[in-house]
């Protein structure tokens, strides 16, 4: 038996298909536990215990018949671990370039809202009913370093993810009399992901007024980063795993970082 006695658990994974949603995935069914991935596209793993829902995790629709396919499915529900998110850094002001490609606009800010913070109440709620029926359950609302500590061209993303804190921390109080936990997970400076491509780096970095190569330095900083290197994917998943156990049974209400010991200072 696995230390962590997730075998036959189930829980849903949004945006399970790629980066750290695929990670916790893998380390979910490595743990013996059944996971729904919810995601706009299926990913490249092939197990038993796992079943893909494709998934708009705005759409309160959609939501909700994930929780039920997974329901149907597997036969209970667990938890689920919201995960899916985007980032578009921008500058509040572009002096240089205002209202041009990098400077905030209405259209931005709304759909990094949409995905990061309306998807993880609309989830975080239709799994909940079932958790609160059942008495038992987690709820893993991954965060970031980010939002704990803002971030330059990332002011939108960094306020989605101090959103995601506040709803963690409150939804802990309410749901802790149906034996629910709620738990945040915020990652730093991780290895490549999705989030990490070219043009997402080059925006990043105008906003910063470096080069790209600058700011892969910054990656394996020992200023940035105390521990001197990129987060792996797996170290994450580790620890999203421990959270979604009973080991953990007395944790909730926080927002854990997964930094390397980054801060301000």
């Amino acid at each position: 038996m696995d230390w962590l006695d997730l075998e036959n658990k189930t829980f849903i994974v949004t945006g399970g298909s790629s980066g750290i949603g695929n990670a916790i995935v893998t380390e979910l069914l490595a743990d013996g536990a059944n996971v729904v991935n919810a995601d706009l596209k299926r990913g490249a793993l092939e197990n038993d215990n796992l079943h893909f829902v494709e998934t708009d995790v705005t759409s309160s629709v959609q939501v909700d018949a994930v929780v039920q396919e997974a329901i149907k499915v597997f036969g209970d529900l667990d938890g689920v671990v919201n995960n899916a998110g985007i980032n578009l850094p921008r500058l509040l002001v572009d002096s240089d370039d205002p209202k041009g490609k990098y400077e905030l606009d209405e259209k931005a800010f709304e759909k990094v809202f949409s995905v990061n913070v309306k998807s993880v109440f609309l989830m975080s709620q239709a799994v909940g009913r079932v958790l609160a029926k059942r008495e038992r359950g987690v709820i893993v609302n991954m965060s970031s370093e980010a939002g704990l500590e803002g971030s330059q061209g990332q002011s939108v993303y960094s306020g989605t993810k101090a959103a995601i804190n506040g709803l963690s921390r409150s939804w802990a109080k309410e749901l802790g009399k149906y034996n629910i936990r709620v738990v945040g997970v915020a990652p730093g400076i991780m290895e490549a992901t999705g989030l990490r491509t070219l043009s997402y780096e080059q925006a990043l970095a105008y906003t910063r007024g470096i080069t790209v190569e600058k700011l892969r330095e910054g990656y394996k900083s020992t200023t940035t980063t105390p521990l001197g290197r990129s987060g792996k994917l797996s170290e994450v998943a580790n620890f999203v795993a421990f959270l979604l156990s009973d080991k953990a049974g007395y944790i909730t209400g926080i927002t854990a970082n997964v930094a390397g010991g980054k801060s301000r200072g």
